[in-house]
């Protein structure tokens, strides 16, 4: 991601987990990524306790979920449909990439990116909110259609 051209500062920080330590002195948070490794079933599990410390003001549209390694079903220790259940229980969009695959890491940090930049108000007319409803009606057929 930081590698990509992005015309305001940019600046990531990586947790295993939250909440974040309290000492730790950070700008405003703008968007948060929770990378799911599907191979992992403590992946899932860290997340889902990660996310009690979440304010609920951040799941309108400054949180995404980020599936990884749905290339390898056959290895997959989370079903794909846990996930999709776990983003629809948050509101909050679901995006599938193989990280080990250097053609989509470029990608998906593109879109990171540029999602970072809707979030943080660097987009004019687009507000998270806005980003929000633009990716659920992009989104395929309702849980409750599933």
């Amino acid at each position: 991601m930081l590698k990509e051209d992005c015309t305001s500062e940019l600046k990531v920080h990586l947790a295993k987990s939250l909440p974040l330590p309290s000492s730790v002195n950070r700008p405003r948070i703008d968007l948060i990524v929770f990378v799911v490794n599907l191979h992992s079933k403590y992946s899932l599990q860290n997340t889902e306790e990660s996310l009690r410390h979440v304010d609920a003001s951040f799941f309108l549209g400054k949180v995404c979920f980020l599936a990884t390694g749905a290339g390898r079903e056959s290895h997959c220790s989370i079903h794909r449909h846990t996930v999709v259940k776990l983003a629809h229980t948050y509101q909050s969009p679901l995006l599938y990439c193989d990280l080990e695959v250097e053609g989509f890491q470029a990608t998906m940090a593109q879109r990171l990116v540029r999602m970072l930049q809707m979030c943080a108000g660097h987009v004019p007319g687009v507000s998270a909110l806005n980003l929000l409803s633009l990716l659920r009606s992009s989104e395929g057929p309702s849980l409750e259609d599933m």
